[in-house]
């Protein structure tokens, strides 16, 4: 199918990221003045002629989160007010989406009034990545497509030779079994669980391991690996069960306080993020980075098609 106008601009957050999502689907990305004026406020405007063109919004909420949020609304409204024919945010990273229900009083639903504001920018449509609840979707009135990193996780594994019965793949917690569930089936290995208590935020408590670790290579899926406690945790719990080497696969490495330093000083063999979020590993020879550039310039590029994003889930 013919490619429809189709225009990729960038935020400040992962600009590596988006440049090579366009070196992939051979395109340069738009011109703009992205910048500050000197009270902080946002300047954007863009150089591109928008009029009737699909366009895409790449930038990961991470780091600065609030700053790079009023960015991204700030860039689709400029496109909406220019009379582009579809505006698409590609959001390799959603944030505030573990506030995503009310699970307190007196508490926002932070997930659900990000979405708002999305809305009320003028995007037409997201695309992101493993959110961290899939019901995070319901809180659009717009097409949400969201993306999985397990084939690039799965990839990598096999060219490790860690895809046999003697690899148990392990979630850190029973919301993650899903993905768990399928990342053992992509590697046929054995499924784990880790029965954990959270007793606040930041903080987990490993109670005891669900499954057969003895003797075996244990990898652990998440998501998000934000402070690693509960990650390294899972670690300890599975050594103490008889695990012989344990690796970790993350979608998303926020990595804030000290969280490098105590994964290196970790017992863990190797732990994957991809480029979702961008990584300086300058003190690190434990994480790797993967990229997935890839999948999200095949996303965009079915989206400007009019073709089916489903067949880029496994």
């Amino acid at each position: 199918m013919a490619r429809e106008k189709l225009l990729l601009f960038s935020g400040s957050s992962n600009p590596v990221l988006a440049a090579d999502i366009a070196n992939i689907l051979e395109l340069d990305l738009g011109k703009a003045v992205l910048s500050k004026f000197s009270d902080g406020e946002i300047k954007f405007q863009s150089k591109e002629n928008v009029r009737g063109a699909d366009v895409f919004v790449i930038q990961s909420l991470t780091r600065d989160i609030n700053f790079h949020i009023m960015e991204l609304l700030l860039m689709a409204d400029a496109f909406k007010r220019a009379s582009a024919r579809r505006i698409t945010a590609v959001l390799p990273y959603y944030a505030y989406a573990r506030q995503d229900r009310k699970d307190r009083p007196r508490v926002p639903i932070s997930a659900k009034l990000l979405s708002d504001l999305i809305q009320a920018s003028g995007f037409h449509r997201v695309l992101t990545m493993d959110l961290h609840a899939n019901q995070i979707q319901g809180f659009f009135n717009i097409p949400v497509d969201n993306l999985l990193a397990l084939p690039v996780f799965i990839s990598h594994f096999k060219q490790m030779g860690l895809s046999n019965k003697n690899v148990v793949v392990v979630s850190p917690d029973a919301g993650g079994v899903e993905r768990a569930r399928i990342f053992s089936q992509k590697l046929h290995a054995g499924l784990a669980i880790a029965d954990k208590r959270r007793p606040k935020a930041n903080v987990a408590q490993i109670m005891h391991i669900i499954g057969d670790v003895k003797d075996k290579i244990a990898i652990i899926v998440d998501d998000i690996v934000d402070t690693a406690g509960t990650m390294l945790k899972t670690v300890d719990a599975l050594l103490e069960e008889g695990a012989r080497k344990v690796y970790a696969a993350c979608s998303h490495g926020i990595f804030s306080s000290d969280a490098i330093r105590r994964i290196n000083q970790s017992p863990i063999e190797k732990m994957c993020v991809t480029n979702s979020i961008p990584v300086d590993l300058s003190n690190s020879k434990k994480i790797t980075v993967l990229s997935v550039a890839e999948l999200f310039a095949l996303a965009i590029e079915s989206i400007n098609s009019e073709t089916s994003v489903s067949k880029l889930f496994l």
